[in-house]
């Protein structure tokens, strides 16, 4: 008789599945000869041709928004029934929703363990999530923070989070395909319809006022004796406000807005330098997607994307200040060609080294490898 496979459920709070997916690189990260993985929402669902979960099976609750707030008690009914119907030996939960409630139910079903992911900060701010989590935390649990920074807040937080049970597993991306993916120069501008000899910032990211693309342009906006363009990926509803401002600056003709632009990471090369100006950030995979195309970088200082502009020897500027980040645009402009690659590629080595899917994969396996080692809970 073969052996059982070993059963992991992996919560996460609404569906969202891309080629960006965490979640997703998590579920390749278990060979299915020994692990079986459920992927459940607890809201949302996929529309006609949106891509679905590699999972080997895929679980929708369908809770409107409003169920999963407050008290939950539904919520928790019906994966208290689920996990016991189930029989997980671990759960990966993300965020603080379905970390939240795996706490709760955690010493009631027989999991053997049980892994938490930080996907960014703030979560812990409040002294009630505080006190409950010091209470609720047991040996069975392991929180994961997607990078240094996260990880640092969380242990800072006096939630119960220790260097014993808090690990820092870097976000990452799968390098070699989006590499793949990225068209040459000469075809990213012909597909977006920018000018072919320019010098182009570039940034991708939802047009809303976190992102911070208002300063970024209002910085550009400085570069008037420039003949660079600024191009943005990505829509929203700061559209209104950001045209606004680049026609009252004059900049019509030299600032692109793009719109949603499927598997964006294919126009990288494009740009000539990416620009990263978000307010908030848990998450900058789209940093280190400018990195897979081999472009100098220029970031705000908010914590989790500090530290990774810091090691690759991209250049920072104080959040929300448009002085300073056409300074540091300048910079850049004042670079020859050549130093300009030199900085690329210092920044796609550092990518190589410190975010690489396959050391993701690695460090997740061996995260749950080793709580599955405990001594299994007695049946609740």
């Amino acid at each position: 008789m073969s052996e059982r496979r070993i059963k992991v459920l992996q919560l996460q709070n609404y569906y969202n599945v891309n080629a960006s997916d965490l979640a997703e690189q998590v579920v390749q990260a278990l060979p299915t000869d020994a692990y079986e993985v459920t992927t459940a929402f607890l809201r949302g669902r996929p529309g006609s041709g949106d891509p679905l979960s590699k999972a080997e099976h895929v679980h929708y609750f369908d809770f409107s928004k409003s169920a999963t707030g407050g008290l939950r008690l539904r919520v928790l009914w019906a994966l208290y029934k689920h996990c016991r119907a189930e029989g997980y030996d671990l759960v990966v939960a993300h965020r603080f929703k379905p970390i939240n409630i795996f706490m709760m139910l955690g010493r009631w079903l027989p999991v053997r363990g049980f892994i938490g992911v930080a996907h960014g900060f703030g979560e812990y701010d409040r002294p009630y999530r505080r006190w409950q989590l010091r209470r609720l935390l047991t040996p069975a649990w392991r929180l994961v923070g997607v990078s240094r920074a996260v990880r640092d807040y969380l242990l800072a937080s006096n939630a119960g989070f220790t260097p014993g049970n808090t690990l820092q597993i870097n976000n990452a991306i799968d390098i070699d395909k989006a590499e793949a993916l990225q068209h040459d120069k000469a075809r990213s501008r012909e597909l977006l319809g920018l000018p072919a000899h320019a010098l182009i910032f570039g940034t991708i990211g939802r047009l809303v006022p976190v992102k911070g693309h208002i300063h970024l342009i209002r910085a550009f906006a400085e570069l008037q004796d420039s003949a660079a363009y600024l191009a943005i990926i990505g829509e929203g509803r700061a559209r209104p406000e950001l045209e606004a401002v680049i026609a009252e600056a004059g900049l019509s003709g030299r600032v692109h807005l793009l719109g949603a632009r499927d598997d964006a990471l294919q126009y990288l090369k494009a740009f000539d330098v990416f620009v990263m100006p978000s307010l908030s950030e848990g998450l900058p995979l789209a940093l280190l997607e400018g990195m897979s195309a081999r472009l100098p970088v220029v970031g705000s200082d908010i914590p989790s994307l500090k530290p990774i502009l810091e090691d690759c020897g991209g250049r920072l500027f104080p959040s929300a200040n448009a002085t300073v980040l056409a300074q540091r645009l300048r910079e850049v402009l004042s670079l020859s060609e050549e130093q300009r690659r030199e900085e690329g590629e210092r920044a796609y080595r550092y990518l190589r080294q410190a975010h690489d899917i396959g050391d993701f994969r690695r460090q997740y396996r061996q995260a749950i490898e080793q709580l599955l080692q405990r001594e299994p809970p007695s049946d609740a």
